[in-house]
């Protein structure tokens, strides 16, 4: 008898129009496989794609920052636990980054997911350093699902 196929933890939720992954299975098990190879367990991951407002009201209401941004990641594990967590992305900001970037707008969402699942690994990207090193780490990661 075959072992069972199992479900990666990562959900996607779409509460702005407009957006869609492609093979997603395929992008759950990488994002699992991502947390293993950072030697990181995960229990659930939950991605929820919004708009630039919703994201402005969790950025004011949970960070008391009042600017927008393409991502906001809440690490929700008790410590000593497997990584339980919820990401945010704005499709609107992912969309004006791809524009500014002169990258796919497929690339640009693809980066932001390793992003936000990185920074729940323990990697920064406040200063200089750390972001550079994120960069990288992206880097390593979309040309990875992507060969």
């Amino acid at each position: 008898m075959p072992a069972a196929q199992t479900i990666p933890p990562v959900s996607f939720h779409f509460l702005e129009p407009g957006l869609t992954l492609s093979d997603r299975t395929r992008l759950k098990r990488f994002i699992s496989s991502l947390f293993k190879k950072e030697r990181k367990k995960l229990a659930g991951l939950n991605y929820i794609f919004c708009s630039d407002d919703y994201l402005l009201d969790i950025n004011r209401q949970y960070l008391q920052h009042d600017y927008y941004t393409d991502i906001i990641t809440f690490d929700l594990s008790e410590p000593g636990h497997p990584i339980n967590a919820e990401i945010y992305i704005s499709v609107e900001r992912v969309r004006d980054n791809a524009r500014q970037f002169n990258s796919s707008l497929k690339q640009e969402i693809h980066r932001v997911i390793f992003h936000g699942a990185l920074h729940l690994c323990g990697y920064g990207d406040k200063k200089p350093k750390e972001e550079v090193f994120m960069r990288k780490m992206e880097d390593k990661y979309l040309s990875l699902y992507f060969r």
